[in-house]
């Protein structure tokens, strides 16, 4: 793949985020790019032209984002339309998707422009709220569907069935419905397992269930899962990678199935999936995994 068009996006809560932005558009730029700014770290940065969030996508061969994995998750929610390649550069301390560290930037780089380098396709699922005949809420998840009892005291019921057939109503803090590039985010701190990020299947991982026999399930990827709130107080709530939230009451029924959108994330030059595991998690006796917090784990960033 031929790349002349590079757009850059950056987490501008970041600190140093418009230094290193700055700093890798001009080595662009003397490697003849045509480099491209998404307007927030364009006018945090001052003086450059800036380009919509939206329509940076229809301009460029490579996505370069600067932040956490949060930032690959909102980003990964507007690219969905288009095959375009994105390369996550870590500027936090825990991430899975943004695979690049900075001291490794520039080196990455260098493989990544000339064409030599890798990509996953990463499965998405669609998610539908529906209350009655009324369509709430249509989205798109990288990560997972959250569903919780919010602000009650007392535990949901969740109608859950697959393809049409009734599977179980867990009474539980809540369900977590994942892809696996999802299952080492709030699913892994919820007890559930580590799938490999280039398998396709669903996630249905209880959230501190009443029943103890109610276990993490691996579904196919076909599965078309429909959750209906039993429960007749309000307050549940229904939220999309960790960032978008919605409130549901009970009979309002959320809907997922997998998407026909991928995205197509660069894997790292330098490391592996299972080296990233081992380092994250700290298996063999790294400290890396010390750091570990569920926070960061579910890819939550402000803003």
């Amino acid at each position: 793949m031929l790349i002349k068009k590079v757009g850059i996006i950056a987490n501008i809560a970041k600190e140093k985020s418009s230094e290193y932005t700055a700093a890798l558009r001009q080595w662009m730029i003397g490697r003849g790019l045509e480099v491209y700014l998404e307007e927030g770290i364009a006018a945090k940065i001052g003086g450059l032209p800036g380009v919509e969030r939206r329509e940076l996508w229809s301009i460029v061969d490579l996505i370069v984002v600067f932040g956490g994995d949060g930032t690959i998750l909102r980003t990964a929610r507007l690219v969905r339309d288009r095959d375009v390649p994105i390369v996550g550069i870590n500027l936090g301390v825990f991430g899975y998707l943004t695979e690049v560290n900075l001291d490794e930037m520039y080196s990455a780089l260098e493989v990544i422009l000339a064409g030599e380098f890798q990509v996953e396709k990463r499965m998405m699922l669609d998610v539908e709220i529906n209350g009655g005949e009324e369509t709430l809420l249509e989205g798109s998840v990288l990560n997972d569907v959250v569903i919780n009892r919010g602000n009650l005291s007392r535990i949901i019921e969740l109608e859950t069935t697959v393809d049409d057939r009734y599977m179980t109503t867990f009474k539980a803090d809540g369900l977590i419905i994942s892809t696996p590039t999802g299952s080492t985010a709030y699913s892994l701190s919820a007890g559930g397992p580590i799938v490999f990020p280039e398998l396709y299947s669903i996630i249905i991982n209880p959230i501190c269930p009443h029943t103890l026999t109610n276990r993490p399930i691996i579904l196919p990827e076909s599965a078309e899962i429909k959750v209906t709130l039993r429960t007749m107080e309000k307050g549940a709530n229904v939220t999309l990678d960790g960032q978008v939230s919605y409130t549901v009451k009970s009979g309002d029924t959320v809907t997922i199935r997998k998407s026909r959108h991928v995205i197509t994330l660069v894997s790292s030059p330098h490391r592996g999936y299972l080296e990233i595991l081992r380092t994250k998690l700290g298996w063999g006796g790294s400290q890396t995994g010390a750091a570990w917090e569920r926070q960061d784990a579910h890819g939550t960033e402000y803003p």
